[in-house]
């Protein structure tokens, strides 16, 4: 009888999970689930680790922890168990937590999902605000793949964020001149100055076990990461600047807002300048220099910096750049808004997003 090559420590586990630090190394964890708790950890990866013994170390301190141990708990114990000096490159202790609750199906990752993508749509500005909280509790929910939707309208618009002030953010006169629509999202973050064609905005649907143990901070990034994918194909190289501004060396192209539902769905948007009316932009928004306090400019005319001039590219062409990268990397199947997920929307304008007790609750 022929020996097996493997030893006994060698033999599968029975979990297995992996997790790739956004801009740095992998993290894989095996281990088994005895009893209700981890067995067996055995961590590696391409990450930089210093000294030798920390890998061990950390090993033993998942080993024994309960399989319903928290994200908090599982890097507070990696963290404890680290000697003095230790060096972790490329990884930290809460990305082998993330590890840890994915090879525990507690956190998932993009290839666990059915991703669907929804194209450009004209639809008014208030429906599309509307569709962002009821696509987010269908996915929630259950009722639908998380989604990638590619935002169009026609009306000058802006939308303001959650918790923004109605009459600290905008210019009455500006607003009646350029016949502009103001509409309030359900998410946080600043105003947004939306002409058709002058910019692109899409959402994603997901649920919140993608983001499971990742910062709130460090979401934005991970959600990101096929963007700057896309970016980078068109000639661009884009990056983050904490905590929801994306920009490149000539200037901001873009910004991104969450929201988190009680339902288990999430809801993350982006707005990219695509070629704005800066002129126009000023009329319409105050924006004033404790703003602009931090960015290194006296004018927020030079803080977005239009792709059109960066890439020379058509918003069509960028658009479908974005789409071709998302559909290769997650195997993103064509959908479309459904019957009754427009009739949601347009009662949602009737009785939230259209509604003055809505759009001035933050006087």
């Amino acid at each position: 009888m022929t020996a097996s090559p493997f030893a006994a420590e060698d033999r599968p586990l029975s979990h297995h999970g992996e997790y790739k630090v956004p801009g740095g190394k992998l993290v894989v964890v095996d281990f088994d689930v005895v009893d209700g708790v981890l067995a067996d950890v055995s961590l590696s990866g391409d990450f930089f680790l210093e000294p030798d013994e920390t890998l061990p170390a950390i090993n033993r301190a998942l080993t024994g922890l309960p399989e319903s141990t928290t994200v908090a708990e599982l890097s507070a114990a990696v963290t404890a168990s680290l000697p003095p000096g230790a060096v972790l490159f490329g990884f930290s202790a809460d990305a082998v937590a993330v590890t840890v609750r994915r090879a525990l199906a507690k956190a998932t990752a993009w290839t666990d999902h059915r991703w669907n993508i929804i194209a450009p749509t004209v639809l008014p500005t208030h429906i599309n605000v509307a569709l962002d909280e009821v696509l987010t509790e269908e996915v929630g929910g259950g009722r639908r793949n998380p989604t990638l939707r590619f935002w169009d309208w026609e009306e000058p618009s802006v939308v303001i964020g959650s918790f923004q002030s109605f009459r600290n953010e905008l210019d009455p006169d500006g607003v009646a001149r350029h016949s502009i629509t103001v509409v309030r999202r359900i998410s946080g973050g600043g105003a947004m100055f939306m002409e058709a064609g002058n910019c692109i905005t899409y959402s994603l649907y997901l649920p919140q076990t993608l983001v499971d143990g990742i910062s709130f901070a460090d979401s934005y990034a991970f959600l990101d990461a096929w963007v700057m994918a896309a970016l980078e194909k068109i000639g661009v190289t884009a990056f983050y600047v904490p905590l929801n501004d994306i920009a490149t060396d000539q200037g901001k192209i873009g910004g991104a807002a969450q929201k988190r539902l009680a339902n288990g769905g999430m809801l993350h948007h982006v707005t990219m300048s695509y070629d704005i009316d800066a002129d126009k932009m000023v009329e319409v928004l105050r924006i004033g220099k404790e703003k602009l306090s931090d960015k290194g400019t006296r004018s927020a005319k030079k803080r977005v910096d239009p792709l059109r001039r960066q890439t020379g590219l058509t918003r069509t062409e960028i658009i479908a750049a974005m789409m071709e990268v998302f559909t290769e990397r997650y195997a993103a199947t064509s959908s479309e808004l459904t019957a009754a997920e427009l009739t949601a929307a347009r009662d949602r304008v009737t009785t939230k997003f259209g509604a003055e007790d809505w759009l001035h609750r933050v006087p």
